[in-house]
């Protein structure tokens, strides 16, 4: 017992206590603040690696609506039982290790938005220029919409309209203004998880701490829908709310699709807000 009593003590007292804890232990020995992406960078335009990033953003985005929307047509089959479907649990963990997985394949490339939200919050972050920024989001809603339509493909216009296209409304029994509102605080919690999830800030500060980026990224994904898909079957991705919309294209998937739009970019919008002036503190930093 007094061995142990003795590492217990080596343990607490292992760092002085004027060691600086949190965000004030990082210093510039092991970070330095990346200066901001410029707002137009036409040299990009010139540049393999850029379309390279948005092919890489369609394809994810592609395959991102390919397996969910398909999963969603399965989430209930007339006749049969609800232990043979998915049922919900079943679609939030399909968009949850879509996005694990496909973050983690094109991170090192894109950056692996797969979301215009995501790329909106970066960009007014100033992680990327606004050039890079259209162009990634041109691609995401091209790939949601070639995804939503081999879906339709294979399932047939019948079986395909039965659980609407995967298109994103707001569920009975919630207002608009319910849909809008979980839509802005889902997107929220998903941005501020890539920001967190890839400050490298953070990463140099915590080096102890392992982090794989796309972990907390995917289960953020798959947290969200789990709370929302009761509410709006889970947008807080425009380029997927368009895609099925596109490709299902009745009524009332076009009904409130402008939540789907302004509910994800407010969301970004707080969350960046929320990283750069509350988390980073950014504006309030000397200049050398």
């Amino acid at each position: 017992m007094e061995g142990k009593e003795e590492d217990v003590k080596l343990g607490a007292n292992k760092f002085s206590e004027r060691q600086p804890i949190g965000t004030s232990a990082q210093t510039d020995k092991d970070y330095k603040e990346a200066p901001p992406a410029p707002l137009f960078e036409p040299g990009e335009l010139k540049s393999w690696s850029f379309y390279r990033a948005g092919i890489a953003e369609f394809i994810a985005t592609f395959l991102f609506l390919y397996i969910t929307v398909l999963t969603v047509m399965g989430v209930t089959k007339p006749g049969t039982s609800k232990c043979s479907t998915v049922g919900i649990q079943g679609i939030a963990w399909a968009f949850g290790g879509m996005i694990f997985a496909l973050v983690y394949c094109t991170a090192g490339i894109s950056g692996g938005h797969i979301n215009p939200a995501v790329t909106f919050g970066l960009f007014l972050a100033r992680k990327l220029s606004l050039t890079r920024a259209v162009f990634y989001i041109i691609m995401q809603c091209l790939g949601a919409i070639c995804g939503a339509g081999v879906v339709k493909g294979f399932q047939g216009s019948h079986s395909f309209d039965v659980q609407g296209g995967g298109a994103n409304v707001v569920n009975h029994g919630y207002t608009k203004g319910d849909g809008l509102g979980a839509e802005i605080i889902g997107t929220f919690v998903l941005v501020y998880t890539v920001f967190s999830a890839t400050d490298a800030k953070r990463n140099a500060r915590d080096s102890h701490v392992p982090i794989l980026a796309p972990l907390p990224i995917g289960f953020a994904v798959f947290l969200v829908h789990l709370a929302t898909i009761p509410i709006t079957g889970t947008g807080i991705n425009p380029a997927r709310s368009l895609g099925a919309a596109i490709v299902f294209n009745k009524g009332h998937a076009w009904d409130d699709h402008w939540i789907f739009w302004v509910g994800p970019f407010i969301g970004a919008a707080l969350a960046a807000v929320y990283h750069q002036i509350v988390i980073r503190a950014i504006p309030f930093k000397s200049r050398a």
